[in-house]
């Protein structure tokens, strides 16, 4: 990540050639205060918001890649960050992204965030009400979540009002764990709905260059769906007590093409762990994950089968 659109440039690029670069990076510099009910922060930090697993329309700022495979660590934005704790237990949050214009590099209030969220309890049930400014666009959200026997349900609506329309995002989603064979399981499926998709089907450039809202979300890093109907499902296996694989599929379902991936993850030492996976994309040509179209004859614009490794150390 770069910092061109952040308040502060905290990146630094030393050196330079051919296929290497050489650069150091600062992601957390912030100040703060807190108390028993109050917390305040000013500088880069990261900030997650909304109920959704892998598709999270609430959460606006440097949302995962939904097919990420390492989402240990958050990219920081640079903002003004304050939490308020109720009596109750409820609590408010609120927070202002500062950005520069790609083009001027000034800052400017139509490229900041500002957020309020009110996150409660009602009953057995959790509630979440989010009103906010984004790249100067009105955005309003809804969320819930609860307990359904011994599953986990939750949910994100989001509405999205643009100078060129009016945009609905919903997710939701389902979690559940269980044992069988003597191991310990647990599974999540989820549905979302991008009405910035595209509703045709067509992912050629000429449709997409007809979708600007679309095309800019994809741009910022805050979209990485072109359609407008997935369905989410995995399914992790504790096979040793050190050791679970995680079968996960990622599905448009209008194309219908697929990406799977086969997770896994073992603890090597006390302080030392592997992430791996192998993806692979399933899908005919013209279709979201077998290779969208580019324009020319016979050419498509597609990833092929990928294999990821990571050695965590920690110390």
């Amino acid at each position: 990540p770069n910092d061109d659109r952040r308040l502060f440039d905290l990146t630094d690029v030393i050196s330079e050639s051919g296929d290497n670069a050489l650069l150091h990076r600062l992601d957390r510099l912030w100040f703060g205060y807190s108390s028993e009910k109050t917390v305040i922060r000013f500088g880069r930090q990261a900030l997650s918001w909304g109920n959704g697993l892998f598709y999270a329309p609430m959460d606006l700022v440097n949302p995962f890649d939904p097919a990420s495979i390492d989402t240990e660590y958050k990219a920081g934005d640079d903002m003004l960050y304050l939490q308020y704790l109720q009596d109750n237990g409820n609590d408010v949050q609120v927070a202002y992204v500062a950005r520069r214009n790609l083009q001027t590099g000034d800052v400017e209030a139509d490229e900041a965030t500002a957020a309020i969220k009110y996150h409660g309890f009602a009953g057995v049930s959790e509630y979440d009400v989010l009103v906010s400014s984004h790249y100067g666009d009105a955005v309003y959200g809804l969320g819930a979540g609860r307990g359904i026997g011994g599953a986990v349900w939750s949910a994100d609506l989001v509405v999205t009002d643009t100078d060129r329309d009016t945009y609905v995002q919903l997710v939701t989603n389902l979690m559940y764990s269980w044992t069988w064979g003597g191991k310990n399981m647990s599974g999540a499926i989820e549905y979302f709905f991008n009405g910035f998709g595209q509703e045709d089907g067509n992912y050629d450039p000429a449709s997409l260059a007809a979708n600007p809202d679309l095309l800019a979300r994809l741009a910022r890093g805050e979209l990485f769906t072109v359609g407008r109907h997935y369905l989410f499902a995995n399914v992790m296996i504790e096979m040793t007590p050190l050791w679970a694989v995680t079968p996960t599929v990622f599905v448009n379902i209008e194309d219908p093409s697929a990406l799977v991936q086969i997770v896994t993850s073992y603890s090597v030492a006390n302080t030392m762990t592997f992430l791996g996976s192998i993806n692979v994309p399933v899908g005919p040509d013209g279709s979201e994950f077998g290779g969208i179209e580019s324009g020319l004859p016979d050419r498509y614009f597609s990833s092929g089968v990928g294999v990821f490794a990571q050695l965590a150390w920690y110390f």
